[in-house]
């Protein structure tokens, strides 16, 4: 489809969390219609986790977006989409590819949705294509475990914040779940969810640094559990780290579905978002370091720079990979 007004930011760069939420929509599509490929219990696709992915190259108003979905692993329980975005100037006909994502999906019965059913399998060209897929999926699996068991902390206001400070920044962003956020089980599309992370986590780059922000890159997103019709949910938004033209924060959602079913606030989903700052020009600009003040801060700086590092080598070893080839 083609990207409109409403779809970017002022400066005219497409929101990084409407290109999650068309990807997210391609892959409950083709999920969901895998599942229901077979005789049996009518299902529809849920969204349990997205792996890392990267914004290749800025999309902006105008062009249009043409996103392509596979089916690429099977477990007993799960599906694994791998999607494409590619990016078209409809004036000149170029084309660019500006995003690769891999995605996560559970079928839930129509009929009890905490029913998980059995998924039908798919045929590999070669054997060494499942047993990677299997791979994948141990992997996701684990990561999954970890990051439930560290998703105990909450942001709290903080009085007369410094600038560049972590309380400077902060953001929350409350929003009561209505029918249109919702699939046929009456829970939250993931994609919903994914585009206010985004939107959270582009008011903090935004506050922390007064330019231009567009999203770089997001780390796996774990949907830790459902997110009912009628819940009110808090996206909260903090940063973590700076690089010199780079920023993480940290996004989580809780839940209080307090219509017709009360219970605690839970923590719903979770992840890292990482942004660069832009001249008016498009080219990139330095960062404003980080002012970490307490030992959590300081911690989650370190945390933080960890990953960027991970990345950064894994960046660079493909990069080698693919001069040698």
């Amino acid at each position: 489809r083609i990207m409109r007004p409403d779809d970017a930011n002022i400066a005219g760069n497409v929101h990084g969390g409407t290109i999650l939420k068309m990807i997210e929509e391609a892959g409950a599509i083709i999920s969901t219609r895998h599942c229901n490929s077979q005789a049996g219990e009518p299902c529809v696709a849920a969204l349990a986790r997205v792996e890392r992915t990267d914004f290749l190259s800025p999309m902006c108003i105008g062009e249009v977006a043409n996103v392509s979905a596979e089916i690429t692993y099977t477990s007993r329980h799960s599906v694994e989409v791998q999607v494409n975005v590619m990016s078209e100037n409809i004036l000149t006909g170029a084309k660019k590819v500006t995003n690769k994502a891999t995605l996560w999906y559970v079928p839930l019965s129509l009929k009890n949705v905490n029913k998980v059913l059995e998924v039908p399998p798919i045929q590999y060209a070669r054997k060494e294509q499942e047993d990677e897929g299997k791979k994948r999926y141990e992997e996701q699996k684990l990561d999954r475990l970890e990051t439930k068991q560290r998703n105990g902390d909450m942001i709290f206001p903080v009085i007369n914040p410094e600038p560049h400070t972590v309380g400077y920044s902060q953001s929350s962003l409350i929003h009561l779940v209505g029918p249109s956020d919702c699939t046929l089980l009456g829970f939250v599309h993931g994609g919903v969810t994914m585009k206010l992370m985004d939107e959270v986590a582009g008011i903090v780059a935004a506050r922390h640094c007064k330019t231009n922000i567009v999203t770089a890159s997001v780390d796996a997103i774990n949907f830790h559990e459902k997110i009912k019709k009628g819940s009110v949910i808090t996206i909260s938004g903090r940063m973590t780290f700076t690089s010199n033209k780079s920023m993480e924060i940290e996004v989580f959602v809780d839940a209080d579905p307090f219509v017709d079913e009360p219970r605690e606030r839970y923590r719903a989903v979770s992840a890292f978002f990482t942004y660069v700052s832009l001249s008016k020009e498009g080219k990139p600009l330095p960062v404003p370091q980080l002012l970490t003040e307490t030992e959590d801060e300081k911690r989650r700086f370190e945390e933080g720079k960890g990953r960027y590092l991970q990345t950064k080598a894994k960046r660079q070893a493909q990069m080698q990979q693919a001069a040698r080839q």
